[in-house]
């Protein structure tokens, strides 16, 4: 894939808006003290220029490093937790439930025990009191019903692949075999499989209390007035259809135990918040439990949970007294790792007549799955605040219904909320434009926030910081050769060329870096956002920076060495970074919704910045002067106005040594601080989408595709880059290609990686990417999140392009994903995919009926327009 950068550090570009932007004026935000690491991006001498970049030599902070972690990642000399082998080691293996709702009234493991290999067999009966009930750690309401959620399933099953029962055998093809041999007998019952039906008199129960899980609110000015004389109301319902993360690695546990210690290794991305959580629900001592992830081979969230698998693994050591290690297939990681998205959307835009809005309206019915897992409810809530996107407007409306389905469980996926709200906004504001005959580009122009505006506080009380959204979409557009994409649209669409050209546009805004902890407190998050940090100066001036993020495939090592680097003067090969094991890294908030670097990496800043305060008293001292006359430059401590120095190696050498400290000076160069941020951070961008529909077949093929990002001062272009081209590709797979499907049984059909089709890199054009950078004023780092920004941009950006492709035939949505067969059908039946007009909505057309609304209805002046004849509903 090509990678292409803006000019964003020409010489004499003003700190704030680093790509002009056609006439924009650059902002004037940034960190307090920019100074303390000068931005600069010299790319590595193995990594080719950035075009348009200056080269300063000597600063790390904005080098194009190669991550200095994947010479032992791509070539797998390493610790994955499958390679991990201890003494005596035991395999497990679990029996699944085969049906999505069943009472349990037999279990019989004789036989599975008197194999040969089987050390023992257990089910659920056996573990009834002491494995407790997975956490919830997000109780959204004071309503909200969390059922008791079992690790192994006692006396019934709510989902298929449900553990109900293991065997623990000495090598992991016995166990597995062995499991053939347990009998188990299931009184059958009903499956609850449609969100909307599940809300509806007569429902058979996921559980006893019933199938609503919550019901949120969150209302800001009067969203009734705005639509009640409004000359245009666009009125849409969309589905997000439920994903299934699919990490490079699959999950995989080991546990040990030495008398009445235990050590759990895990490929997770939550060390610090397993170890809580498997504490108070196994009931092991905190300080007896060390969480160890090792390297971890991707996540999006599907590693961010406390499991059935660890809490069990741990049950069976205590009980064996022996290691035990369990390590998923595929397919067995398709039923149970939890899914993502599967909501229903309903989104209603009131605007005036030249397309500048006056409020939205937003209700969801969000599938919980059967049980409340660690942070399930709270997954939809995450983009409440964000369905009004980087728009202006004086009233807005949300309410999220939480509906349990005897279905694996949802939670935290790559944007987790926010990818769910931008395709919503993204996607209705298309339809305002077609609606009134406005370019897209054009009605996003007339209602973003512009950037003298910023600091602006939004309709929803988030107050976003800095940005330029105008300077981002210039570039795209530039990059792009939008002007030059219509009109050969335009031709094509003359000539009914058979393979139609479609243009998707998305500006977008997150927001991320999840935090500050009275913010979430306020939410009744179960927990802070926080992240710690500690730096260590060794003797020899080798530096140890230990943090309380845990990467999965981010760069944290490289990025977090160039931080230290450039804030301690010494060579970036001169630090390691430690993390990931609650022995090492005591403490921490751990790695999720782009967090680590506008959290976890401004931690680290601050630790140097304790560490330079310690060493500058020490310098002085040695260097008989004053700390106030003591500056520090380029890893020396010197006398202001002298040449009178000492290296920072020096310094911590002197300070190991203790001969001659001053009074009240402890030995060592050690630091550490735990930093909770002021607010959230909101990376921006503008995704551009060009599409080639054949109207023969449905084949839907990328042309190009265009990403300007701003994510604030970068640390390291190559790891943006990469994030960048991947959450691209997971957005590209949402809209194109995946989808988790069950029956109307509850089975899951989409098993197998043939039935669960993700992009490969031949599905994905070269994408090209620019960045413009407005810094970040919360944080003396000037960053914002990269990680999810991708995977939020692309969804509508993509779809967009499939819709505006066959707008000639009538289509005004195509449902993801949008595959040949559904492009088809919505170019052939001259509605979208799935419409009333074809009788397939499902739950679709349900949840429309159910919210009285519409699914595709624009009206203006109480003329309704924009619906396919045939759908349910109508507009206002």
């Amino acid at each position: 894939m090509t990678e292409r950068t803006t000019e964003n550090d020409r010489p004499g570009t003003p700190r704030g808006s680093r790509e002009t932007g056609r006439g924009h004026e650059p902002q004037g935000h940034g960190p307090e003290n920019p100074a303390a690491l000068p931005r600069n991006h010299e790319p590595d001498e193995d990594h080719e220029a950035d075009e348009g970049r200056e080269v300063d030599e000597g600063r790390e902070v904005g080098r194009a490093r190669r991550r200095k972690e994947d010479a032992r990642l791509v070539t797998g000399r390493t610790t994955w937790t499958d390679n991990i082998q201890l003494p005596g080691m035991l395999y497990v293996a679990f029996l699944r439930a085969p049906m999505a709702h069943a009472r349990i009234t037999r279990v019989d493991t004789s036989a599975a025990r008197s194999r040969p290999g089987v050390v023992a067999a257990f089910h659920g009966q056996d573990f009834a009191g002491e494995q407790g009930s997975l956490p919830c750690a997000w109780p959204v309401t004071e309503d909200v019903v969390i059922p008791d959620h079992p690790p192994m399933a006692v006396d019934e099953v709510r989902y298929v692949g449900e553990a109900v029962a293991c065997v623990v055998a000495t090598d992991r093809y016995a166990a597995a075999d062995a499991l053939e041999d347990i009998e188990i007998d299931y009184e059958p019952l009903a499956a609850v499989v449609d969100m909307a039906e599940a809300l509806t008199e007569g429902s058979p129960k996921v559980h006893e209390t019933g199938n609503r899980a919550f019901t949120w609110r969150f209302s800001q000015g009067d969203v009734e007035a705005a639509f009640r004389d409004a000359p245009v109301v666009v009125d849409r319902s969309y589905v997000q259809q439920r994903l299934i993360p699919t990490a490079m690695e699959p999950r995989a546990v080991v546990a040990t135990t030495d008398g009445d210690s235990f050590t759990l290794y895990s490929a997770t991305q939550i060390p610090h918040v397993l170890r809580v959580m498997l504490a108070m629900t196994t009931g092991i001592p905190e300080h007896r439990l060390r969480v160890i992830a090792p390297d971890v081979g991707g996540g999006f969230g599907s590693k961010l949970q406390v499991t059935a698998e660890e809490v069990l693994a741990l049950l069976l050591t205590r009980r064996l007294g022996r290691p035990v290690k369990w390590t998923e297939s595929r397919s067995e990681g398709n039923l149970t790792v939890h899914h993502g998205r599967d909501q229903l959307q309903r989104i209603r835009l009131a605007a005036e007549r030249d397309g500048r809005l006056r409020a939205v309206q937003v209700e969801l019915l969000a599938d919980m799955g059967a049980y409340l897992m660690l942070v399930t409810p709270g997954v939809p809530l995450l983009g409440a605040f964000m369905y009004g996107g980087v728009y202006k407007m004086n009233a807005y409306d949300f309410t999220c219904t939480g509906v349990f389905t005897t279905k694996m469980p949802t939670d935290a996926y790559r944007g987790a909320g926010r990818p769910e709200a931008t395709f919503a906004i993204e996607r209705a504001m298309d339809e305002l434009a077609h609606e009134l005959g406005l370019d897209p580009v054009e009605v996003r122009r007339r209602n973003w926030i512009t950037h003298e505006e910023f600091p602006y506080t939004t309709v929803c009380g988030l107050t976003y910081d800095s940005g330029n959204y105008e300077a981002a979409t210039d570039r795209a557009l530039e990059l792009f050769g939008y002007d030059a994409l219509r009109a050969e649209q335009a031709r094509r669409r003359a000539e009914r060329d058979p393979v139609q050209l479609g243009i998707g546009v998305s500006t977008f805004t997150e927001m991320c870096g999840i935090a500050p902890s009275r913010v979430l407190g306020s939410l009744n998050y179960g927990a802070g956002g926080w992240e710690h940090a500690s730096v260590r100066v060794l003797p020899t001036g080798k530096v140890e920076v230990v943090t309380g993020t845990s990467p999965h495939g981010q760069g944290h090592e490289t990025a977090w060495s160039q931080i230290a680097a450039d804030a301690l003067g010494v060579p970036f090969e001169d630090v390691s970074v430690l993390h990931g094991d609650t022995a090492v890294s005591h403490k921490g908030m751990d790695t999720y919704g782009s967090r680590s670097l506008v959290v976890g990496g401004v931690a680290v800043l601050s630790a140097c910045e304790k560490v330079k305060d310690r060493a500058r008293e020490l310098a002085a001292h040695m260097l008989e002067a004053s700390a106030q006359d003591v500056e520090f430059a380029d890893g020396s401590f010197r006398v202001r106005g002298t040449t009178q120095g000492r290296t920072i190696q020096e310094v911590a050498l002197a300070a190991f040594a203790a001969h001659d400290l001053p009074d009240g000076v402890e030995p060592g160069l050690d630091a550490e601080t735990t930093f909770d941020p002021e607010n959230f951070s909101f990376p921006h961008g503008t995704h551009l989408c060009a599409v080639e529909v054949d109207t023969e077949t449905g084949g839907t093929v990328i042309r190009s595709y265009v990403a300007v990002d701003d994510v604030g001062f970068v640390v390291n272009p190559l790891i943006v880059e990469g994030q960048v081209h991947g959450g691209i590709a997971q957005g590209v797979g949402q809209a194109l290609f995946e989808e988790a499907i069950h029956d109307v049984e509850g089975n899951l059909l989409t098993t197998t990686m043939a039935d669960y089709l993700i992009p490969s890199a031949a599905d994905l054009p070269e994408f090209v990417t620019a960045r413009t950078e407005t810094p970040a004023t919360s944080n003396p780092l000037g960053v914002k999140g990269v990680g999810e920004a991708g995977t939020i941009a692309s969804t509508p950006a993509v779809v967009n392009a499939v819709v505006d492709a066959l707008r000639p035939y009538g289509v005004h949505d195509v449902r993801m994903p949008c595959t040949p067969e559904r492009v088809w059908r919505a170019m052939t039946s001259g509605a979208p995919e799935g419409s009333g007009a074809s009788g397939t909505l499902g739950a679709f057309g349900a949840f429309a009926t159910s919210v009285g609304s519409d699914a595709a209805g624009v009206s203006e002046g109480g003329r309704t327009s924009g619906g396919p004849e045939g759908f349910e509903g109508g507009a206002r």
